[in-house]
Formats: structure tokens, sequence, C-alpha cells
């Protein structure tokens, strides 16, 4: 069975002292392993029956476009504030250091759109519940939330779940 956590590298103390950052570069790094990781997505949400993927800025984009392309969906992006360049809805959500801003082109998606919003790792939530509030302000609706990597100990699923979305996460790395 593939265990993505076989390829993830871990940096001690980045990008500060006491952080534990699980990087998927070298994940991402092995050809093979990259394509068993997008066809380990595929598996699950092949008999779905989705509309789009909803990528989040910017590993998310890395994950999302390729699974789209494979199951024959939309891809929409999710950017950082300022980079669309047509009619956008923003979404504020909270940093450990203070606010970021999420936007998505205002015609990215119809009403009753069914999606799958994905990135690599999941925190404490803030961007991922940021993307979902921007995908129900279009009237989509949320499949699930998908990630490589789940950081349980700091909330950010449970808040997920909480909210009424599912979610999955391939690995999770309990108490970093």
């Amino acid at each position: 069975m593939f265990d993505p956590k076989d390829y993830i590298r871990t940096v001690p103390d980045w990008p500060k002292p006491g952080v534990q950052f699980r990087d998927i570069t070298t994940l991402l790094s092995n050809g093979p392993v990259f394509r068993q990781l997008i066809d380990t997505f595929i598996d699950r949400y092949q008999p779905v029956g989705l509309d789009a993927v909803v990528g989040i800025d910017a590993r998310g984009f890395i994950l999302g476009a390729p699974l789209a392309y494979q199951l024959g969906l939309a891809f929409v992006p999710v950017r950082k504030q300022g980079k669309l360049p047509f009619d956008t809805f923003e979404e504020a959500y909270e940093l450990e250091y203070g606010e970021a801003i999420l936007q998505v082109h205002a015609d990215a998606l119809d009403p009753g759109q069914r999606v799958l919003v994905i990135d690599d790792l999941v925190a404490t939530g803030g961007t991922l519940m940021a993307a979902c509030k921007l995908v129900q302000r279009l009237g989509a609706d949320v499949h699930e939330c998908a990630a490589i990597v789940d950081l349980p100990a700091l909330g950010g699923s449970q808040a997920v779940l909480d909210a009424g979305f599912g979610f999955h996460a391939l690995c999770q790395y309990e108490g970093d």
C-alpha cells in the first residue's frame, strides 16, 4: 500500500524553532511516486461524479491540475489576493501571524456543481475553510476536501469536519 510518509522529508526547526516542516517536494520529485500519489486520489474520486477540482494556491495546483485532467474535470484555481485578472470573490482567513485573503473568479463554478477542494497539507484549516466558503459563495457544493498530509493536533481537519465538509488525507503526523 502506498504511504506518502515514506517519501516526505521532515525539516526540523523550519521556518522557526520547534516546527517540524513536512516537505512534499521529495515526494513530487520522484516521478513514479508522484504518479502513484495522483492515482491514489483518482481511485478515490473517479466514481464520485464530480464536476470540478478546486486547487488552492500554490501546492494545491500541483495536485489538483493533474487530478482534474485525469478525471476529465474542470480545474479551478483559488489564488492569493491580487493574482486573478477578472472579477473575483474573496475570503479572508487567519494565519498565525495575521490575515490573508484568497480569491476565485466570479464565474469559475456554476450553482450546483459538485467539487473537490484540494491542498497539500491541512494544519489549522484556515486556508481550506476559506476555499470552501468561496465555493459555496459561487453556489457550488463541496463534495469533500482532500490533502496529502493532515496535522490533526493543529485542529484543521476537525474544523473542516465540524463545518460540515468531508475530509480525506492520505497520511497524518500526530503531535506536530
